[in-house]
């Protein structure tokens, strides 16, 4: 593959990034070709050696999103980047989408339960418009809602914390695919 064929396939498959973003990437890469054709190697040459622009692009597209998890956690960017990491390669999908179900599965129980908690109140009020209403059922509630509000203090520092570690974990795991922790 020649460098126009080259630079042409990385444009392609880095469309979801912006016109600005790519022309600088793009650059970055003419640059390489401009080096190595300086140090005698031909077109072919260099583009093999760099690899495949698709590969690239994947590896490009998981270090943007994680960036953008760095600049604004949302669970809309978390999202995007546990994508871009698990098209790195198949390995990741069992690597990363595994532990990533786990914990959204764990947060999404513990906000329920807080939720249902604080809720609890509620219910007495039903037993009272049924008629059945009893003392003990007022105290519970009050004390289910309390339990509740701790739990959703818990679950606010626990996602927060979770969501930390997960993009933490997301950087090793492409850090890795990309063959950032060889010992040279």
């Amino acid at each position: 593959m020649n460098k126009e064929q080259f630079l042409n396939q990385l444009n392609a498959s880095l469309t979801r990034l912006s016109l600005e973003e790519r022309e600088d990437i793009l650059q970055d890469y003419e640059e390489y070709f401009e080096i190595g054709m300086e140090e005698g190697k031909s077109e072919r040459e260099i583009s093999k050696s760099l690899g495949n622009p698709k590969q690239i692009s994947k590896e490009l597209m998981a270090s943007y999103h994680l960036g953008q998890v760095e600049q604004t956690t949302s669970a809309g960017n978390v999202m995007r980047a546990v994508w871009a990491v698990i098209g790195l390669g198949f390995f990741n999908l069992v690597i990363v989408l595994g532990p990533f179900i786990a914990l959204v599965g764990v947060v999404i129980a513990g906000w329920a339960s807080a939720i249902a908690f604080i809720l609890s109140p509620f219910g007495v009020l039903f037993n009272l418009a049924m008629g059945n209403f009893q003392l003990f059922d007022l105290f519970s509630a009050l004390g289910l809602c309390g339990i509740g509000i701790f739990i959703a203090m818990g679950m606010f520092v626990a996602t927060n914390a979770l969501t930390k570690g997960f993009v933490r974990y997301l950087k090793f795991n492409a850090s890795l695919v990309k063959g950032g922790l060889k010992n040279d």
